[in-house]
């Protein structure tokens, strides 16, 4: 086949040199190579604002999708669980040791930030792999926050992808091999870009290449073979050729994974079981047929010979299938990983190490522009083409949101050379470096920073000017993030946040330039179409739900306010990304009114701005707020406004007290315009003293009532409604009560936990019992996590008992409190999660067992029963364990 000259990713390719036909010699591996590859990804959630992901109610009964994503997915693969038949662990396995992954940088710091012992895990996984693999890793590099690089510029291509390798250096002390692009979405610019930056290969979808041919052959090349619809052979490497870049590098390999198991395993149910998984990809080795070189091979079963050549089976899907999507499915894995591949004689391997080993042997030439979840190209991130539809609603907004977005960026891009050229030796150079100081906004880093790139010694006030420009860059860049235009619905969640990130460029712009940009940018959004009548255009998306959640300084500080009537602040507060120090507070009573007023100075941690504000709020009961911001040229001048504040309120006049505030601390701000959360807070505290005096109603409705509530139960009669509710209320305050005393034990600093808390458990036990005879329905918020915590911590505390090797009275009264405890949390309904509670005891195991390996001797010691009973009471296999 000759070919092809019409396609521009097929124009540009180049000849192999003679040191790649040389690489084709090296040594290569034999029989089938298993390659599962997890994309872990969620979209940057944060508040641009405030830097923080808001409470998520769909997410519950967790606090946002992340926290939720994590303990369902993330988390339990970093630990995967190995049980046998009756459902006891008897080995923990960390999944990411195993496969080839990624994990977005925008994910990997909320986990650094949220979970640092899962974050941890993931590291050590890629450091084990890197041992065992000659210095090559599971992990690869992202690009940075999941943009569609063929629709990005070349500036913002290059900026993405050496964020994402910086990032990736930092974390795992390595240079990336690979790097995972947003949706497979690629063109030739994309490439260049990649190779130019030293990325060696990249993972794509089989339907995105398009010919295909051997290379390094005595004679030279193979005809170009066709495979553009999508039967490219998965099973091998391939090569990329491209102009030589500025680093030498003239090409960039390709994995192209099978495209119908990696759809099956995010679509199907080949994950309920490793057995099942294991034989769908069985279906995929080959006895390949030498003269066939494209794919058309006769399928073999599951066994395959060492003696044929290598093949790699390589799937990919959505990391979080594993646990999210498919719940359990990371147990699946693990089993697979661990027992089923070895067992059929394949090789678990990844991208990196396999490539290693057998450099490609084929060239592919790709399709123009391309990505795996749009079949029109990349049109599924900028016009109406129908992908990610299927509800009846239009998608004509997002080419009106492409557009809009690309006239901001234009326009922040002009203005942000201008500006910065004053300020930074090369602006854009400056940009791609920026990514050192997000990981890390100490003095010290900004310091670096600035000495590198300042075009002068600037002054604090440039710097601060400075960073509100790569700040502006930054949003700049996130509001591409592709899941703004993957859905249906512009005002759906993700492409509000993209449009708050335009929000948050809009506002540096204007506050550094004096650029009015908002109105034309909301202009442009009345030109996509909302499918909801709410909204009906991007305008109205932006101006319902993106605009009230703009943040100013003025509300930081008036959140400060108002919740310092109800906390004690330290004199330096942090609160999000924003650093307060405190100047003067000033707070009185005045029967059922409270009056504060204060200065303090808020520092912005993105942008380092400065500025002092002061405030006066007046708690006038009840939900009910009047707090004023003001900047005071001098302190003298705060200090006449304050005495004016104090001498209205101690006057008794309420309306005097507001005028005063109204008129000294102005723009004013009630406990609506406080941040949601933190509102919600005020709102229960507000509400408490309400709760406590109901509580005391029903405990005395309930004692009153006592026998006759034993009678009705006694005779199987329906109880009151009334009744019944005393009990339920009465019984959940009284369980909280003892609950909460237990999480003051916790906290005990000396003297044996379980011992401590010994009676308190029987009065839990005690509770239980009354609540069961009542058919009392107990709620118990916060319980869970206490007895969680006092679990683990007693455990902790059992497994420093000196010598835990002798059958002491001390140690079985200690197993006997934790498996107590255990019960007590199903008798009141908590769905315990003893997850850590197993981990830290499988450890203890493991090194236990690496002191006496003796199995004889270990089942004939005194402890031995007591460690097979505190296994049993935490659903563990202690003998399997041990004996593994």
């Amino acid at each position: 086949m000759v070919k092809p000259q019409s396609s521009a990713m097929v124009e540009t390719v180049n000849e192999p040199n003679q040191s790649v036909l040389a690489a084709v010699s090296s040594p290569t591996p034999t029989g089938v190579n298993i390659c599962v590859h997890g994309h872990f990804y969620q979209p940057p959630r944060e508040n641009p604002f405030l830097d923080v992901v808001g409470r998520q109610p769909s997410a519950a009964p967790f606090h946002d999708w992340n926290e939720r994503i994590l303990h369902e997915s993330y988390r339990p693969n970093a630990f995967a669980r190995i049980l046998n038949d009756q459902g006891e662990v008897v080995r923990i396995v960390n999944n990411y040791e195993h496969i080839s992954f990624n994990i977005g940088p925008t994910l990997m710091s909320w986990l650094e930030r949220h979970d640092l012992e899962t974050y941890q895990r993931i590291l050590e996984a890629d450091r084990r792999s890197c041992d065992r693999n000659q210095g090559h890793g599971n992990a690869i590099a992202q690009v940075y926050n999941h943009i569609i690089l063929p629709l990005a510029n070349h500036r913002d291509k290059v900026t993405q992808v050496r964020w994402g390798i910086a990032d990736f250096q930092r974390r795992f002390g390595r240079d990336p091999e690979g790097m995972w692009l947003a949706e497979t979405a690629i063109d030739h610019d994309t490439l260049q870009v990649l190779a130019s930056e030293g990325i060696a290969f990249i993972v794509l979808a089989p339907s995105q290449a398009a010919y295909c041919r051997r290379f390094g052959l005595a004679d030279g090349f193979d005809e170009w073979q066709s495979v553009d619809q999508g039967e490219i052979d998965p099973t091998r490497p391939y090569r990329c050729f491209l102009p030589e870049q500025p680093n030498g590098r003239n090409y960039i390999d390709i994995f192209f994974y099978d495209g119908p198991i990696s759809g099956d395993m995010g679509f199907d149910d080949i994950l309920r079981s490793s057995q099942h998984f294991a034989d769908r990809l069985g279906q995929a080795v080959r006895v390949r047929d030498a003269d066939q070189g494209t794919g058309n091979a006769k399928t073999a079963g599951a066994q395959y010979s060492s003696s044929q050549n290598s093949q790699l089976i390589s799937v990919a899907t959505d990391g979080e299938t594993f646990g999210h999507h498919r719940a359990g499915a990371e147990k699946a894995l693990a089993y697979a990983l661990i027992y089923e591949f070895p067992a059929r004689g394949w090789k678990v391997t990844s991208y990196a190490r396999y490539l290693s080993l057998c450099p490609p042997t084929w060239e592919v030439q790709l399709k123009p522009v391309t990505a795996w979840s749009c079949s029109h190209g990349v049109d599924r991130w900028q016009q109406d083409c129908g992908c990610g539809g299927g509800g009846g609603w239009q998608q004509q907004w997002r080419a009106p949101l492409r557009a809009a977005l690309d006239w901001l960026r234009d326009r922040l891009a002009s203005l942000y050379e201008k500006q910065g050229s004053a300020l930074l030796r090369d602006p854009w150079a400056a940009r791609n470096d920026y990514i050192g100081v997000m990981s890390d906004r100490t003095k010290g880093s900004l310091d670096q920073f600035f000495r590198h790139h300042q075009a002068h010694l600037l002054s604090s006030t440039e710097r601060t000017k400075a960073l509100r420009l790569l700040e502006m860059q930054r949003h700049a860049l996130l509001m591409y993030t592709s899941c703004g235009w993957f859905f249906d619905e512009i005002s759906r969640p993700e492409g509000t946040q993209i449009l708050r990130y335009a929000s948050r460029a809009i506002e540096l712009a204007e506050t550094v330039s004096g650029s009015y940009l908002e109105a034309e940018f909301i202009g442009r959004l009345e030109l996509a179409p909302s499918n909801v009548d709410a909204f009906k255009t991007g305008a109205g998306v932006y101006l319902q739900q993106v605009k009230p959640h703009q943040v100013s300084l003025e509300q930081v500080v008036a959140h400060y306010a108002m919740g310092s009537l109800f906390n004690t602040y330290r004199p330096q507060h942090q609160l999000y990304c924003y650093r307060l120090n405190r100047q003067d507070y000033y707070q009185q009573p005045l029967g059922a009114l409270t009056l504060a007023i204060g200065q303090v100075e808020v520092i912005s941690e993105m942008t380092q701005e400065t500025v002092t504000l002061a405030f006066a709020v007046l708690h006038l009961g009840g939900w009910d707020f009047h707090c004023g911001i003001q900047t005071f040229p001098s302190r003298a001048a705060y200090q006449k406004a304050k005495l004016a504040v104090v001498e209205a309120f101690t006057s008794n006049s309420i309306a005097q007290s507001v005028l005063a505030i109204t008129q000294y601390f102005s723009p004013t701000y009630t406990l609506q315009d406080l941040f949601a959360e933190e509102r919600q807070q005020i709102m229960q505290q507000l509400n408490q003293e309400t709760l406590q005096r109901l509580d005391q109603l029903y405990e005395q409705v309930y004692r009153e009532n006592y026998s006759v509530l034993m009678a009705f139960h006694r005779d199987h009669i329906a109880v009151p409604q009334a009744l019944q509710v005393a009990a339920d209320i009465t019984l959940s305050h009284r369980a909280l009560q003892v609950i909460r005393a237990l999480e003051q034990d916790i906290t005990e600093p000396n003297g044996s936990l379980l011992k401590i808390t010994v009676g308190r458990i029987a009065e839990l036990e005690g509770i239980a019992t009354e609540a069961h005879h009542f058919r009392a329905h107990m709620k118990l918020p916060g319980a869970q996590p206490i007895l969680e915590r006092l679990i683990g911590q007693g455990l902790s505390q059992t497994l420093q008992m000196t010598p835990l090797s002798e059958h002491s009275r001390e140690l079985e009264d200690s197993i006997e409190a934790l498996e107590r405890l255990i019960i007590l949390g199903e008798k009141l309904g908590l769905p315990l999660a003893l997850y850590r509670v197993q981990e830290l005891y499988y450890d203890y195991l493991l090194s236990a067992r690496g002191i006496e390996p003796d199995p004889v001797r270990v089942q004939a010691a005194p402890h031995w029963p007591l460690l097979v009973r505190l296994g049993h009471a935490l659903t563990m296999d202690v003998g399997a364990i041990w004996f593994l």
